[in-house]
């Protein structure tokens, strides 16, 4: 079977096109506002249609923080920003319970996190308390305060960034935690000509101001476009090659290459990411199906950060997203 088979239409339900227009309107205004970060801006809204999380990494300066606040001017949705540092502690993030005399009675008061978009900034500046807090309600989608539980909005999203050129002062992401975003975008500096049009538009910016976001999804629309991307069509051949990329970090005979540099292996929540990722892909190019090009597109950015290399392989200088690449050449689709 080809994996660009897909079944009868009238078998899948029936996707809103009107409302994956205004995605499309959402993407385009994101794009308008962010000179070169296509890539990035796809990232996240495919977070956003899926209820997951993304891990940004970049050098200062290169538009991270700007992005995820443009996107929260197109949701009609709260927003919160945390500024991670060393003496951060949980209940800065979760909120805390606090006494009312005058009542006779306990009272919580929500902290940052009971927002649907939540920024998180330079994150490997938290301390390890605070990222277990945050583990808690990236997984959960709730926060523990005493007794008691309770439920954080629907949606729920976690943007975080981090700064991979400097370290002092930094707690790294453990393997639990960087398993909890469904991807981890590494942006890049750009070229010449992106950096000119970024130079203009900051000087337009400055006389005339940021350019409004041309519609606000509310937080049923994402919910109901949620649903249309869990109805996006996944053929069983498909299927096969993203389970066949992920185990492939586990089986020696595939990649024998690949296998040899890892020492722990992508978990099955790399292969529900990989998935819920091209459907999500495929959503935002119109499509009712997902293709291989999805898989390999979103590949690195999905599975490198589940990876853990052989001592060897670091002290070598390679990097887990050196692996995807000839993983995809020794893993071709059927």
């Amino acid at each position: 079977m080809n994996v660009q088979d897909t079944t009868i239409r009238g078998q899948q339900p029936a996707t809103d096109a009107t409302l994956q227009a205004r995605v499309s309107e959402l993407q385009a205004g994101l794009e308008h506002g962010l000179i070169g970060a296509g890539v990035l801006i796809e990232r996240l809204l495919i977070g956003l249609l899926t209820g997951g999380h993304v891990l940004v990494e970049g050098a200062p300066g290169l538009a991270k923080t700007r992005a995820v606040k443009r996107l929260s001017a197109g949701l009609d949705a709260t927003f919160a920003r945390i500024q991670c540092t060393p003496d951060l502690m949980p209940a800065d993030l979760t909120g805390t319970t606090v006494w009312r005399p005058d009542e006779g009675k306990f009272e919580f008061l929500a902290g940052p996190l009971f927002h649907s978009l939540v920024l998180v900034d330079e994150i490997n500046r938290a301390p390890p308390k605070v990222q277990s807090a945050l583990l808690e309600a990236m997984a959960e989608r709730q926060v523990t305060a005493g007794a008691n539980t309770h439920a954080l909005p629907d949606p729920f999203m976690v943007v975080a960034t981090q700064n991979p050129i400097e370290h002092e002062g930094t707690f790294p992401l453990p393997e639990a935690q960087l398993d909890r975003f469904l991807l981890h975008v590494v942006v890049g500096l750009p070229d010449a000509a992106s950096e000119r049009r970024i130079l203009d538009l900051v000087e337009r910016e400055q006389v005339s101001g940021e350019d409004a976001m041309p519609l606000r999804l509310s937080a049923d629309e994402v919910r109901r476009a949620r649903r249309d991307v869990a109805n996006v069509h996944l053929a069983p051949a498909l299927k096969d090659y993203i389970v066949r990329i992920v185990t492939a970090t586990r089986d020696a005979d595939s990649a024998p290459e690949v296998r040899r540099a890892i020492e722990y292996p992508v978990s099955p929540r790399g292969t529900l990411s990989l998935a819920a990722a091209a459907k999500a892909r495929a959503y935002l190019h119109g499509r009712d199906h997902a293709t291989p090009d999805d898989v390999a597109e979103l590949a690195a950015d999905t599975l490198a950060h589940r990876l853990v290399l052989t001592w060897r392989a670091a002290a070598d200088g390679r990097t887990a997203r050196d692996l995807v690449a000839p993983l995809l050449d020794a893993v071709r689709p059927l």
